[in-house]
């Protein structure tokens, strides 16, 4: 319940009220009926099942991350394939994957710490676009992956290695609970994560 205190207190002194369409509610199986109606009646908002999404995201990460993030890869498979069909110079491939492809993942990647083999799954097919495999068939790799995600002015072509892209983004999350902590987003993570120390402090788990 602080949080929904904080919820409050934050609409009270901003001026700012959420928007009733555009918030859910999660419960855990733990939460008693009483609580689930009175949080209710006080957002006035719709209640999501754990199978569900919000804004694209999953609004429940259970033991297996791979298959809750299996539609990341999806996404970005069916983006590919499509273009695969096409004949595209390197410089409309390079455009396609640096502002669609590897773009998809991002929003996901600023919430979540996505499986290392996600990462590498996602980047395989990114790969394999690049140097022109269609299904199974095997192509030449000219160059490893790893030289070709450095800066241009140091040989490479400047792909995103996703694993450290995922990392970065979420220390720019770290970053603003630490230096922006009279935030809402600040104020709601520290009452449920860390409320007796700070974030740098915090316990993982």
């Amino acid at each position: 319940m602080e949080i929904l205190r904080i919820l409050k207190v934050y609409e009270v002194s901003s001026g700012q009220q959420l928007n009733c369409h555009k918030t859910s509610l999660f419960f855990s199986p733990n939460s008693d009926n009483g609580t689930k109606e009175r949080v209710k009646m006080m957002f006035g908002a719709q209640v999501i099942k754990p199978h569900e999404a919000y804004l694209s995201l999953p609004s429940l990460v259970g033991r297996s991350k791979n298959n809750t993030f299996a539609q990341l890869k999806q996404r970005v498979a069916n983006k590919v394939s499509g273009w695969k069909e096409k004949i595209l110079t390197p410089a409309r491939k390079e455009v396609l994957i640096k502002s669609v492809a590897q773009a998809v993942p991002s929003y996901t990647m600023s919430c979540f710490l996505l499986p290392k083999n996600l990462c590498d799954e996602l980047t395989r097919v990114i790969r394999q676009f690049w140097w022109g495999q269609i299904g199974n068939e095997k192509k030449i790799a000219w160059l490893i992956w790893d030289l070709m995600c450095k800066p241009k002015d140091t040989g490479g072509l400047g792909f995103r290695e996703l694993r450290s892209f995922n990392l970065a983004l979420l220390a720019k999350q770290g970053w603003r609970l630490q230096t922006n902590s009279n935030s809402l987003f600040s104020q709601v993570y520290k009452a449920k994560y860390f409320p007796h120390c700070s974030f740098a402090e915090a316990k993982i788990g």
